[in-house]
């Protein structure tokens, strides 16, 4: 995971402070500017990261920060089948803890999308996670109530 400098910069900006570990942009828009970041399992400091793909378009953020607002996490959470949901969290902790060092001994992230073991915490980890092609029902859900939303 090595970022340009112009990569570090557009994160920078769209975070309004550095990086705070390894990272690199998986999906960008139609303009090359970051969307959707992969995280390292770690940050520099060894801190584990259970988000391994996070939404940083600041326009897309706020259209998903519009639906769950509008009580979209318990309604992702009652339209998609927990047990689907379920091998989504585990396929997503697969990934990320196959990017941990070999034999680390330290403190390891949890759980599985936006770091909950069980049903949704954040749509915005979800989508992200489907935009960068994860197998995610709630990521689906979420793209349909934005195309929904665009539509309208």
């Amino acid at each position: 995971m090595t970022p340009t400098a112009s990569d570090v910069a557009a994160l920078t900006e769209l975070l309004g402070r550095e990086p705070r570990g390894a990272f690199e942009i998986v999906v960008r828009n139609e303009s090359g500017a970051p969307v959707v970041i992969r995280n390292a399992p770690l940050l520099d400091d060894g801190t584990p990261m259970p988000t391994r793909y996070w939404l940083v378009d600041r326009v897309l953020g706020a259209r998903v920060a519009r639906i769950e607002s509008a009580g979209g996490v318990r309604a992702a959470e009652a339209a998609v089948d927990p047990a689907e949901l379920a091998r989504a969290h585990d396929r997503y902790a697969a990934e990320r803890d196959a990017a941990l060092p070999v034999a680390y001994p330290g403190p390891r992230p949890h759980g599985g999308v936006g770091g909950t073991r069980r049903g949704v915490k954040c749509l915005h980890a979800h989508y992200a996670w489907h935009l960068a092609g994860g197998d995610d029902p709630v990521g689906r859900w979420v793209a349909d109530r934005l195309s929904e939303e665009a539509g309208a």
